[in-house]
């Protein structure tokens, strides 16, 4: 296996390539749209909602709150899910500064 070799890159490259790779899945899009949507923290109507299975949401939420772009916290048995407003901020701001408008203002490109 080959190493990615992430050292050759400056940081703000590999922070907008982890934050990409936190969100490169259909169903933590799913989860994320739905917990904007809802706006408040989430509990147990992901699984209705998303009709994935328990497990399956599971390690979708668990690889989402590692990258920082949620926050759960314990309710009795459960845990409850929500957008950690920071980090979601900082998300908009890479992402809008890395898609910069290009091309010839016409639209029809360079090819």
């Amino acid at each position: 296996m080959g190493s990615t070799k992430t050292d050759l890159f400056n940081k703000k490259q590999n922070e907008l390539a982890n934050m990409a790779k936190a969100i490169a899945h259909p169903a933590r899009i799913a989860i994320l749209e739905q917990l904007v949507k809802t706006n408040a923290c989430i509990c147990g109507d992901l699984v209705v909602e998303l009709g994935l299975a328990q497990p399956t949401i599971s390690q979708h939420l668990k690889e989402l709150k590692l990258a920082g772009i949620i926050q759960g916290s314990v309710e009795g048995t459960s845990v409850c899910y929500c957008i950690d407003p920071k980090v979601w901020k900082k998300f908009r701001e890479f992402f809008n500064n890395f898609f910069v408008e290009v091309g010839d203002p016409t639209g029809e490109g360079c090819c």
